[in-house]
């Protein structure tokens, strides 16, 4: 592919009335994909009614056309022309959570693309807290197909450089709207089954569902192969940055025995760590993620961290095992599919 995409930079206080918004709905109008900024990560847009602009997003990121993707909405409404209900409990998520980084996998009524729901009877769909991603849904008047804006494999965007990276010359344009807020993609929960669950964590918790629906449940699935994906981010290896990473689950003294057993046989190390396990290494290459007392902010850093580490640099990347708890599920959850081996302790 060698078309020419076009590049827009806007602040956050946009409408739908700004010439950049008019320019980029024009082309979702015209079946193109356009890439532009949510609260979670970069999102690459395509009608979610046609098949052909859906067929766009695939072949833009190189991604097999077997797995769902979710459909962002600007309204209600928007969700209601997509479904054959509303069950209850998703009204008062909706209610509560929207909008926001919260995919509800509800009963298609097949008026989404069949290349968006993959053949399944259901389909994901989700409102973005984000006023360049709301401003775009109602100016392009319909719901958008609209998974990570990356080359499949990669880490997800969380700037528009990082779109421009992987996507440049793929696609027809790119909306910058800064950086990312949550910066890891939505939590996915299943509301067709009796109990919801939650299919892939992310920004909102199950700590944060749980005073709505008690009894929610993780997809003790998650980890298993061979099923056919529910939920985007179930299938393939995901978020892998160029060099190898290892996680690395212990105290101070063995993270650092592992960075000299590799540097005693040439091994050029990255380091990924919290401010806390960084104040405990002695070595140069370290990138800081956060602090492990705000998982939050670990989240919001871990793509960026994961692109800027290039194999003309380093040999392995090794990264600590951060708490399971809260956005710390999804964390982790991200870094396990990215990582191709652990070392404990």
């Amino acid at each position: 592919m060698n078309k020419s995409t076009q590049h827009w930079k806007l602040s956050t206080h946009v409408s739908e009335d700004d010439e950049a918004i008019i320019e980029a709905a024009e082309l979702l109008k015209q079946q193109q994909v356009v890439a532009f900024p949510t609260e979670t990560v970069y999102g690459l847009g395509g009608d979610a009614t046609n098949a052909t602009a859906v067929q766009r997003i695939f072949d833009a990121k190189g991604r097999p056309a077997d797995n769902p993707l979710i459909v962002h909405v600007a309204d209600q409404s928007q969700v209601e022309k997509l479904v054959t209900e509303i069950p209850p409990i998703a009204r008062q998520l909706i209610e509560q959570f929207w909008p926001g980084p919260l995919t509800l996998i509800l009963p298609s009524n097949d008026a989404a693309a069949e290349n968006v729901t993959a053949g399944l009877p259901t389909v994901g769909i989700r409102m973005p807290d984000h006023p360049v991603a709301l401003s775009i849904l109602k100016a392009a008047g319909t719901p958008l197909a609209a998974p990570s804006a990356n080359r499949s494999g990669r880490p997800s965007p969380t700037e528009a450089v990082h779109v421009a990276q992987d996507l440049d010359g793929r696609i027809a344009g790119i909306v910058d709207g800064g950086p990312t807020g949550v910066g890891l993609e939505s939590t996915v929960l299943d509301c067709t089954a009796e109990i919801p669950m939650i299919l892939r964590p992310g920004g909102v918790t199950k700590e944060d569902l749980q005073p709505l629906i008690p009894d929610v449940i993780v997809d003790p699935a998650l980890a298993a192969q061979g099923s056919k994906p529910k939920s985007p981010g179930m299938k393939y290896t995901h978020y892998a940055p160029e060099a190898p990473l290892w996680l690395v689950e212990g105290d101070g003294s063995f993270f650092q025995d592992q960075i000299n057993q590799l540097q005693a046989v040439d091994k050029r190390v990255g380091v990924m760590a919290s401010h806390e396990l960084a104040d405990e290494l002695d070595h140069s290459q370290i990138l800081r993620c956060g602090s492990r007392e705000n998982l939050d902010e670990v989240a919001g850093n871990l793509y960026g961290a994961l692109r800027q580490f290039k194999k003309a640099d380093v040999d392995v990347i090794l990264c600590e095992v951060f708490p399971d708890h809260g956005v710390g599920a999804a964390v982790m959850n991200r870094l396990s599919k990215a990582a191709v081996q652990k070392v404990i302790q």
